[in-house]
């Protein structure tokens, strides 16, 4: 697959895995949109594209599909990871879960199904569709889909519309179902949890469940590198990936990681312990996935779970240190020209 000529959307681009693609993609596609409602992402994460001439950002909302139809002309290739992307959030508030991850797709994918241009939809999923497998390393091809929390009932939901869309009204799909992905940009998850946690009080670290929580991790780099190399070589018209790491961690272990980095040596690890050792409902406890089929295209992490959880620890933290100084002056720059309706 040639991108070089493509028009490419991005939904979420501006978060944390959706701004790595985007500046992947603005250096390699004809034409880059993003849409994003800036409600967890961010535009200071958008720095090395606002300023290309093949770059186009666009403040707007799924769900008020009213302006989909603009954005999505002219567009051969969607990359849609617009969602809630915290599994937690949604225990208290089950909405936020249908709205953001169902509605926000089918509004997608109605618009799509209109359109005279679409060629390929690529979907991230996530790992939480499998709910607690009995086989682990667990492939795609796993037959007993049981999701324990929302998040994961609502990305299998969504599946299973790009699926059916995809056969019915004639475009290729591309899911890829991710492990726990680390790095910078992160702005939840168990190393951010941590980290704000320790800049709070460095003496005690509290560790929901009972820290024996084992699953792997897969820095950001690698999961843009595996979404490169397979578009370059998928054929049929619909294929699901796992993209992850080949080993795990734990959660104690991350935490004394997190500490390690923030220059910490007598912290006091404190369990809150959980229902059967959960962090929180819904929380999956054991979780690796089988990358065989992503392997025989080529592709292979970098980084094992432990160094990629190190590495995006390093990052996070250099994040949260250049926010303080850089991000509010230049979010409030950008914003001022999106207000203008000045492209950028």
């Amino acid at each position: 697959m040639n991108l070089s000529d493509k028009n490419i959307l991005i939904t979420g681009g501006a978060g944390f895995i959706g701004s790595h693609l985007s500046k992947s993609m603005v250096d390699i596609a004809g034409q880059v949109k993003v849409i994003d409602n800036l409600s967890s992402g961010r535009i200071s994460n958008l720095r090395g594209c606002i300023n290309k001439s093949n770059f186009k950002f666009i403040k707007g909302d799924l769900l008020k599909p009213r302006i989909l139809a603009d954005v999505v002309k002219d567009c051969e290739m969607v990359f849609h990871l617009s969602a809630n992307s915290e599994v937690r959030a949604g225990v208290n508030n089950p909405k936020i879960d249908f709205d953001q991850n169902l509605k926000a797709t089918h509004n997608l994918l109605e618009t799509l199904r209109k359109s005279k241009s679409i060629e390929t939809l690529v979907f991230t999923s996530s790992s939480t569709v499998y709910g607690e497998p009995s086989v682990i390393p667990t492939p795609e091809g796993y037959g007993s889909m049981k999701p324990i929390s929302l998040y994961g009932a609502s990305k299998l939901g969504c599946e299973s519309l790009i699926s059916a869309h995809s056969n019915l009204y004639n475009f290729n799909s591309i899911i890829y179902r991710f492990a726990n992905v680390v790095g910078s940009r992160s702005t939840h998850g168990v190393i951010f949890d941590f980290i704000n946690k320790l800049n709070a009080d460095n003496r005690e670290l509290e560790i929901l469940g009972n820290g024996n929580q084992t699953k792997s991790y897969i820095h950001v780099s690698d999961v843009i590198d595996a979404i490169l190399l397979s578009l370059k070589k998928v054929e049929r018209n619909i294929e699901i990936f796992n993209i992850g790491s080949e080993d795990q961690v734990n959660v104690k272990t991350i935490a004394e990681i997190v500490a390690s980095e923030m220059g910490l040596k007598n912290t006091n690890m404190k369990c809150k312990g959980g229902d059967e050792g959960r962090g929180w409902p819904g929380d999956v406890e054991f979780m690796m996935l089988d990358i065989q089929k992503i392997k025989q295209l080529g592709w292979r992490p970098k980084y094992k779970s432990f160094d990629s959880v190190r590495l995006a620890t390093k990052e996070i933290i250099e994040d949260l240190r250049s926010a303080f100084f850089l991000e509010p002056c230049f979010n409030e720059i950008v914003e001022a020209r999106i207000r203008n309706q000045i492209r950028i």
